[in-house]
């Protein structure tokens, strides 16, 4: 069963055409990135995928079901689940209070829920889970806010997850970190890849990352959809390199 299909997607603001007929498949277990110069739809597309906007035209189909016009929260209960370009964390917590946050949500325990000891035990052992995967054990005490940019951008990621997604959508997951950060997120992300078997988009401005996690690649310029394919296939691609990369002469 194919995990996402877009279909014809678009969107428009007034006069303004921010998406113009964009489809995309993505399979089980398939890394695809989006990638474009600012300003190319990537955020739009993605804000439609996940529901935060609605397309004016096209469809959006999740594991064969139509989720064009369902709300985000009910895109996250069927098993989609979003990082946003600004890390969206609650930094005054710590990383074990962020995650269990997360985990109760998921299992379906709001505020006013009085959770069992047996359900209490569950968010932990969960919440222990994610920590161990995350990498993030010793700091799971310290608050998000101290912790640097590259652990809070892991805590968030580890928030989405369990939401046990099977799509997870990545927005610019890299975004203003150093060599090392980038690294570590990028191991994270194949991690998680491998051990969850998880299909996950991502919109990406780091070629290393794009080209080293990718199994596909989506190209946006201006709203439309310049070029698809390989890694290999894009960075050979002429348009692409005189649009994007800058390397054609």
């Amino acid at each position: 069963m194919t995990r996402l299909k877009v279909e014809n997607l678009t969107k428009r603001f007034g006069n303004l055409v921010a998406v113009a007929d964009i489809s995309m498949v993505v399979e089980p277990g398939e890394i695809r990135a989006v990638i474009g110069p600012n300003g190319a739809g990537k955020t739009t597309f993605f804000n439609m995928i996940s529901g935060f906007l609605t397309p004016t035209t096209g469809r959006i189909l999740f594991e064969n079901r139509d989720i064009s016009q369902v709300a985000p929260s009910q895109r996250v209960k069927l098993g989609m689940a979003r990082t946003f370009q600004i890390t969206e964390v609650f930094p005054e917590l710590s990383v074990r209070e962020n995650l269990q946050i997360a985990v109760e949500a998921a299992l379906g325990y709001g505020l006013s829920v009085r959770m069992s000891e047996d359900a209490a035990e569950e968010v932990h052992a969960e919440v222990s889970e994610l920590l161990g995967l995350s990498g993030l054990t010793d700091k799971a005490d310290r608050f998000v806010g101290e912790l640097s940019h590259g652990d809070q951008r892991t805590t968030e990621i580890m928030m989405a997850l369990a939401l046990k997604p099977r799509l997870l959508l990545l927005d610019e997951p890299t975004a203003g970190m150093g060599d090392q950060e980038t690294f570590d997120i990028a191991k994270l992300i194949r991690k998680l890849h491998r051990q969850q078997g998880l299909s996950i988009v991502l919109i990406e401005h780091d070629m290393r990352i794009v080209f080293n996690l990718a199994d596909r690649i989506m190209v946006l310029a201006e709203g439309r959809m310049l070029a698809e394919g390989t890694p290999k296939e894009i960075a050979a691609n002429e348009a692409v390199q005189k649009a994007y990369l800058g390397t054609a002469g």
